[in-house]
């Protein structure tokens, strides 16, 4: 959290910075609980689809075919943070960075996983469930690599976790 707060602060552009104590407790409540609340809602619901249909197996295909519109707006989210992310840290302005990840993880705790709650339950189908769990694991497994850099530790941990799901030779399994 420190780390998150000192890459968003003006120490990173040279100026002078007064640290808070409260800016650090800021970043936890916004960016790490959201998240960490969404992966274990992610792994929750996974665990129910197994238990009910069959293993889950991430399939990047069922996103781009998918007809719902909430899948469609986070997908296009997420990729427009990847571009924006690698744009601001190929020009090493780090502090632009923090802010486009902490709207997605807003978007995404708030709108998505809220409105499509019934989706990854499987109150409209397995094969709803199936597309928007395999969406929720899209962001989050982008979002590890994304946040990797700010917060490695949590990250990788989250990361191992999802990476499990990935077949071997995938390119985002290490």
């Amino acid at each position: 959290a420190v780390r998150m707060y000192m890459c968003n602060s003006p120490v990173v552009r040279a100026e002078p910075l007064k640290f808070r104590a409260e800016g650090v407790l800021d970043i936890v409540k916004d960016v790490f609980l959201p998240w960490y609340n969404a992966y274990r809602f992610f792994v929750l619901e996974v665990t129910r689809y197994e238990a009910e249909n069959a293993p889950f197996k991430p399939d990047p295909s069922r996103i781009k075919k998918s007809t719902n519109i909430m899948d469609k707006w986070i997908n296009a989210s997420l990729h427009q943070l990847i571009r924006f992310v690698r744009e601001e840290m190929d020009a090493y302005r780090l502090y632009t960075v923090v802010g486009g990840l902490t709207k997605l993880l807003e978007d995404l705790t708030n709108w998505y996983v809220r409105l499509n709650r019934d989706r990854m339950r499987g109150i409209l189908g397995a094969d709803e469930s199936l597309t928007s769990l395999c969406t929720l694991y899209e962001v989050l497994l982008n979002l590890c690599v994304l946040l990797a850099p700010l917060t490695p530790f949590i990250t990788e941990m989250i990361y191992q976790n999802l990476a499990r799901a990935l077949p071997d030779g995938h390119p985002m399994k290490a």
